[in-house]
C-alpha cells in the first residue's frame, strides 16, 4: 500500500467519523425520544432505538481511531439504511427546493460507510500498531 492511499483512507474515516459523530452528539443532546417514537411507531421493540448510539456514536469513535473499521463500516452503512427505511423512505424520490436528493446527508453517510468497508483493510499502521 502506498502513501497517497492510506492518506486517502485516512481522509475518508476523518471526515465519515467525524460528521456521524456530530450527527450522533446532536441527537444525543436533543434526545432520544423521536427515535424510540419512529421504532415503537414500526412495531420495534422501543430498546431498538438505542442501537442508534452504536451506529452513530461508538463505531464512528471507533472509525476516528481506526481500529475495526471494516465492522464500523458495516455498522454505520446498516444504520443508514435503517433510518432511511424508518424515518426519510418517505423522501427518496423528493428533491429539496436547491435541487438535490432530499437524503444527501444518509446516502454520503451509507456509501461512505461502504467505501470504507470494501476499500481493502480500512485502517492504518497506526490502528494496526495500537491493536498488535
Amino acid at each position: 500500500m502506498n502513501t497517497s492511499e492510506d492518506t486517502g483512507k485516512l481522509i475518508l474515516r476523518l471526515a465519515l467519523g467525524i460528521l456521524i459523530l456530530l450527527h450522533g452528539v446532536s441527537k444525543i443532546i436533543g434526545g432520544i425520544d423521536p427515535i424510540v417514537g419512529l421504532v415503537v411507531k414500526a412495531g420495534l421493540p422501543a430498546s431498538v432505538a438505542y442501537l442508534v448510539y452504536i451506529g452513530e456514536v461508538i463505531a464512528s469513535v471507533v472509525m476516528i481511531v481506526g481500529v475495526w473499521t471494516r465492522a464500523a463500516g458495516v455498522v454505520i452503512a446498516i444504520n443508514m439504511v435503517v433510518a432511511v427505511m424508518l424515518a426519510h423512505a418517505h423522501q427518496v424520490f423528493t428533491m429539496s427546493k436547491t435541487g438535490g436528493w432530499a437524503l444527501e446527508l444518509q446516502g454520503m453517510f451509507f456509501f461512505a460507510a461502504l467505501a470504507v468497508d470494501c476499500w481493502a483493510r480500512g485502517g492504518s499502521a497506526w490502528a494496526a500498531s495500537m491493536v498488535a
